[in-house]
């Protein structure tokens, strides 16, 4: 089986149109007081609600990646990611929906011998084909040696043969996925002077800034701790368009000590504004982008009369 990369994505429009995703999805002003006392305006905006089974930016990436896919001829996805993984399912639901076969590269070897947790369990009801690699070469994946391995291995152990594979990278932020998300900044032209969005590998921010207009900026509000990001977007973007565009730079603030850590406060916050506007709110991204903003908002880091969207990335895990 041989592998294929994307040059160029073609529009993923057609794919919307036949997998019945909402787009351009709905953009939603909130009336909060944290941000009001501050003379900002928040609005939302709900890609959350793109797709039930591949919201938000696993949308906004998967959309050009499976199109290139199918371009190509592909028959079969393989992707990468941990034990919960909403990629790996967003990408598992993608593939039963187009009727190709999905492998997932999964970190952590020891978790072969283990039950599947319902997020891994999820994903083979969808159909892939899970493999379980060892932390230390998966640690190594971007090294095309490396890679090339590791699809092999996986195919070969899962029972692929024949046909043609489509690699898309973990998280779904590759060149092809930031075309994609400059859809998103096209989306909010004019509409708002600053553009928030939670970052954990810089992809959506990459395409995001990209795709907006003249005097509008986009900030990146990072999830985990390192101060990489930045140089992420930056190479994401040349990959993608050749140099860098738009107004945009990252925060490392509002981490919270890490991926997926959070504290009494940032849960205390992420319930009072369920309670308060009636949307869900994600707790690994989500939350923390929304609890940046209200704290910039209320140390004065935005004018009076600011427009602040901040993307609603995904729901909720299922309870």
């Amino acid at each position: 089986m041989r592998s294929v990369t994307p040059e160029e994505a073609p529009s993923p429009d057609p794919l919307a149109d036949a997998l019945g995703a909402r787009l351009p999805s709905p953009l939603q002003p909130v009336e909060d007081r944290r941000f009001a006392a501050s003379g900002v305006r928040l609005l939302l905006k709900r890609d959350d609600l793109i797709h039930p089974e591949m919201p938000g930016n696993k949308w906004r990436k998967l959309a050009p990646n499976l199109a290139a896919a199918r371009e190509a001829g592909a028959d079969t996805l393989v992707t990468f990611g941990g034990a919960h993984s909403n990629h790996l399912r967003a990408t598992a639901a993608a593939g039963r929906l187009l009727g190709l076969a999905t492998v997932g590269v999964v970190r952590g070897d020891e978790l072969g011998a283990r039950p599947l947790n319902p997020s891994l369990a999820r994903c083979a009801a969808d159909g892939m084909r899970l493999w379980f690699a060892d932390r230390a070469t998966y640690r190594r994946k971007s090294e095309p040696e490396v890679l090339a391995a590791l699809v092999a291995r996986a195919l070969s152990a899962t029972g692929g043969a024949g046909g043609t594979a489509y690699v898309v990278p973990e998280g779904g932020s590759n060149a092809a996925a930031v075309r994609g998300c400059a859809a998103l900044g096209a989306e909010l032209l004019g509409a708002a002077d600053v553009v928030a969005v939670a970052c954990g590998t810089g992809g959506t921010l990459a395409g995001l800034a990209a795709g907006l207009g003249a005097g509008q900026r986009a900030l990146g509000v990072a999830v985990l701790r390192g101060g990489f990001l930045t140089g992420e977007v930056r190479a994401l973007q040349r990959a993608a368009f050749g140099d860098e565009r738009g107004d945009w730079r990252v925060d490392d603030r509002f981490h919270g000590g890490g991926f997926a850590r959070t504290g009494p406060g940032l849960a205390e916050f992420a319930h009072t504004f369920e309670r308060d506007h009636g949307v869900p709110v994600e707790r690994v991204y989500v939350a923390k982008l929304l609890h940046g903003l209200a704290a910039m908002a209320a140390a004065g880091e935005f004018p009076p009369g600011t427009r602040v969207a901040a993307v609603i990335t995904g729901p909720p895990e299922p309870a």
